[in-house]
């Protein structure tokens, strides 16, 4: 039985990481833009209008990530898009359990903590779980990810 050696990842280069961050800060404002929308003019309930929000964003996060830092690596059909899609709910599930913890295992319930806790430290661990998803299982390619790693 042989096994598949994984080739080792090339450390990110100032350019990745830029591209990555302004694809996912452009993300972030749909994400915003179409959550307060939605809850508002549109008068969705809030489950629904995190819904839809948070698969634009992502929708918009793939295609920046797929045209900016990794447009060289080769990407077929909807997997890639749906492996992105899943490390972005994993990160979403690590700014739940931020704010879970904080919350109820800390008791730290003021709106400052909470707000820390989800969407300050939660979201820098996420960031970096999603950051290391996206080049590891999404847009790999042969060990080098990218264009941008200089």
């Amino acid at each position: 039985m042989t096994t598949r050696a994984w080739p080792r990842p090339t450390v990110p280069g100032r350019r990745e990481l830029l591209g990555f961050a302004a694809a996912g800060l452009l993300a972030y404002a749909v994400d915003l833009a179409l959550f307060t929308y939605l809850r508002g003019p549109a008068a969705l309930d809030p489950l629904t209008a995190k819904a839809l929000s948070f698969v634009a964003a992502c929708s918009v996060a793939y295609a920046g990530n797929a045209l900016g830092p990794y447009r060289t690596a080769p990407v077929r059909g909807l997997r890639p898009f749906a492996v992105f899609f899943a490390v972005n709910l994993a990160g979403a599930a690590v700014q739940l359990l931020c704010l879970a913890v904080s919350h109820y295992g800390l008791g730290l319930t003021s709106q400052r903590a909470d707000t820390v806790s989800g969407a300050v430290v939660g979201m820098a661990l996420a960031t970096v779980l999603r950051f290391w998803g996206t080049r590891t299982w999404v847009f790999r390619a042969e060990g080098r990810v990218g264009s941008w790693t200089g």
